[in-house]
């Protein structure tokens, strides 16, 4: 099986790399290749280099590694330290996932990435993604150590100590709150997907929040780049122009990238919320000139799936 190479310059460097097409993006890939059963055939292969690799320290915590140096890295290995006991991941899911990495020339620890809340973004698992290579459809609580080679064949080669975390619920998982009156009403399908329904009134002319679900998990800040599923719809007639539902994939993108009452929608709230928010052209795209959507009130439910702080991009 042949891998892509990749770019191993430094953790931040290697981290983009497992981060590709995911944090920052204004979406996922469409679908991802592959099934189930090629994801567990995927792992790359365990070798001398990362088999040399003797780890310590507690699983889902940053690791410690130690090495004869420098390792021979001539293609991408992945040895399991240890096989967790949840349910095994399947092509599509999105994982959560920290990483401790090692320069394998030196030995020394270049740092760590994960383990903090608002760290990293969940990264979509199939059989041609880093993290498939990786993992293959290994159990969440595992934790490998890897090898990957230098693509540039000037910067040292880099290992890892990786650990499968778990796997994101693609809707929001809050409490339920009680709906307010005289806001558009919520119906979610067997899968999550909210039904919007606008009442016969005339709109508000200033932003709207109602919190739907309440989640428990860390809270978005102003710049952030958040994991989400939406459906926008117009407040003139209920009609959608808008929605990550529709194309079958949550979206990424920063906070900053959105109109205003989108982002307030987002921002000093937690991971896990689902939030409705009425949207006014002032607040959206009043100044758009031109824009089909300059002057509609616009509804959008948003389910907020994870978030990944600046400091941490």
């Amino acid at each position: 099986m042949r891998f892509r190479p990749l770019v191993t310059l430094s953790l931040a460097a290697a981290a983009a790399v497992i981060l590709a097409g995911c944090s920052g993006a204004a979406e996922p890939d469409a679908s991802p290749s592959g099934t189930p059963g090629d994801l567990c055939v995927a792992a790359a292969p365990s070798g001398a280099a990362s088999e040399a690799i003797q780890v310590s320290g507690d699983e889902g915590q940053p690791a410690t590694a130690t090495f004869s140096t420098p390792l021979d890295v001539t293609e991408v290995e992945s040895t399991v330290v240890t096989e967790g006991s949840g349910d095994p991941v399947a092509s599509g899911d999105y994982i959560s996932y920290g990483l401790t990495a090692f320069d394998t020339t030196t030995g020394e620890q270049l740092g760590t990435l994960g383990y903090g809340a608002g760290e990293l973004l969940p990264q979509q698992i199939s059989p041609d993604s880093v993290l498939g290579q990786f993992f293959g459809c290994a159990p969440v609580g595992t934790r490998v150590a890897t090898v990957l080679p230098s693509s540039d064949g000037e910067s040292a080669p880099v290992a890892y100590v990786v650990d499968l975390l778990g796997v994101t619920p693609l809707t929001a998982t809050g409490a339920d709150q009680q709906p307010q009156a005289g806001f558009p009403t919520v119906e979610l399908a067997e899968d999550g997907e909210p039904t919007i329904t606008v009442p016969q009134t005339d709109p508000p002319t200033d932003v709207q929040l109602e919190t739907l679900k309440l989640g428990d998990g860390a809270t978005v800040e102003p710049g952030d780049t958040v994991l989400v599923q939406y459906k926008g719809v117009k407040w003139s007639d209920g009609s959608e122009f808008d929605s990550s539902w529709s194309r079958g994939m949550p979206a990424s993108f920063p906070t900053t990238g959105v109109v205003d009452g989108f982002r307030q929608a987002l921002e000093n709230h937690t991971v896990g919320s689902q939030v409705l928010v009425v949207v006014p052209p002032s607040a959206g795209y009043g100044n758009a000139e031109g824009n089909e959507l300059q002057n509609e009130t616009l509804v959008f439910v948003v389910d907020i799936l994870a978030t990944q702080h600046p400091q941490a991009q």
